[in-house]
């Protein structure tokens, strides 16, 4: 089967008018990024995403809605020297080396300023490994690389090249079935939902379960997390344990009982309740709770790992614990920031529900 002379016409004026059009878009597009909501070159405003560490960024971010490449300078910002300002201020707490992780975060913070200031006035997208990526998700950007679509020296070459191979392919191609296409869609979508639904459901179920196994170990059991060590007398083996908890457990157990109290209710919420909203708002409350029972348990430090009887052990395992608890209260805070940020930005676009994509 061959295609008459008016037909090969038809198609060729179709692609070409999709080619136009598709450049028509490309030129407007990059017209679009000379523009910014503050009136400022993107350079400009680029750089003073970064003059005032996190505190500029979110003024620029909340700003600035034309240009992304100022969008994602603010975001890393926001990334970059809010973890740095929460990891400073935790770190400082600790005794003796609190000053010396403050004065190494201090520098890396500068010579960071410093890199990215230069780097977006130069119009640079500096990209740091790990915020860059957040930074591309709260502010929409995909990034990919295609490699197999192949460039044409021109429209009409392309044009051309998917004429020839229409004609080639027209009479091998067998009529497509007909299917109802809106209600396809539809199934697809009802069960992609269905889905997230329930996974959402199985981790708040998951979470509850723990939080309430934590809640009774520590409040009941927690003199079992020590030190055992075994003795013989007359062929009889007894074992002594010596608690890691100290009397000052009794500061923190209140706060982490609330906290626990407050996840439990929380998921149950969540449960019944499945709105996006709700979810992330109590999600952030849920968070936030749980930062201040970290936060304090590094605060109070009930723990006596001296109980062992290797001196050099026993300060090792302080110190581990030490960090690993410095680790999760930086992550927690890290979590709650970035929660807030995709939250807002959700909001802005209008998306308050699951089904909008969020």
């Amino acid at each position: 089967m061959s295609l008459t002379p008016e037909e090969r016409r038809k198609i060729y004026e179709e692609e070409k008018a999709r080619i136009e059009a598709r450049e028509s878009l490309e030129r407007e597009r990059k017209g679009a990024s000379f523009e910014t909501s503050t009136g400022l070159m993107p350079n400009v405003a680029s750089l003073l995403c970064y003059v005032g560490g996190w505190i500029s960024g979110i003024i620029f971010f909340v700003l600035e809605q034309k240009n992304m490449d100022v969008r994602f300078h603010a975001a890393q910002s926001i990334i970059v020297f809010g973890t740095l300002t929460i990891a400073g201020t935790i770190l400082g707490l600790i005794p003796v080396v609190g000053n010396a992780f403050s004065v190494i975060i201090g520098i890396i913070a500068v010579t960071l300023w410093v890199i990215l200031m230069v780097k977006a006035y130069n119009g640079e997208r500096y990209r740091i490994v790990g915020a860059a990526g957040i930074a591309d998700n709260i502010t929409g950007i995909k990034v990919h690389h295609d490699k197999s679509e192949p460039i044409s020296s021109s429209p009409e070459s392309e044009v051309q090249a998917v004429v020839q191979e229409e004609i080639k392919t027209t009479s091998q191609i067998p009529p497509a079935p007909v299917i109802n296409l809106d209600r396809e869609i539809g199934r697809k979508i009802e069960e992609y939902f269905t889905k997230k639904r329930g996974g959402r459901i199985a981790a708040s179920a998951f979470t509850i379960a723990f939080s309430i196994v934590i809640l009774i170990f520590f409040n009941y059991f927690s003199d079992y997390v020590a030190y055992y060590s075994s003795d013989r007398v007359d062929g009889v083996v007894t074992w002594t344990r010596a608690p890691f908890f100290t009397d000052d457990i009794s500061l923190w157990l209140p706060i982490l009982t609330t906290a626990l109290v407050v996840s439990i209710i929380g998921h149950t919420v969540m449960i019944i309740f499945d709105r996006y909203v709700l979810r992330e708002v109590i999600q952030v409350i849920i968070d936030a709770f749980s930062l201040v029972s970290a936060i304090t348990l590094v605060t109070v430090f009930p723990f006596d790992f001296y109980v062992i009887p290797s001196t050099s052990v026993g300060e090792s395992v302080e110190i581990g614990v030490t960090v690993v608890l410095i680790c999760v209260c930086v992550g927690i805070g890290i979590g709650i920031l970035v929660r807030c940020i995709k939250f807002l930005v959700n909001l802005g676009k209008g998306m308050t529900n699951y089904e909008q994509g969020v």
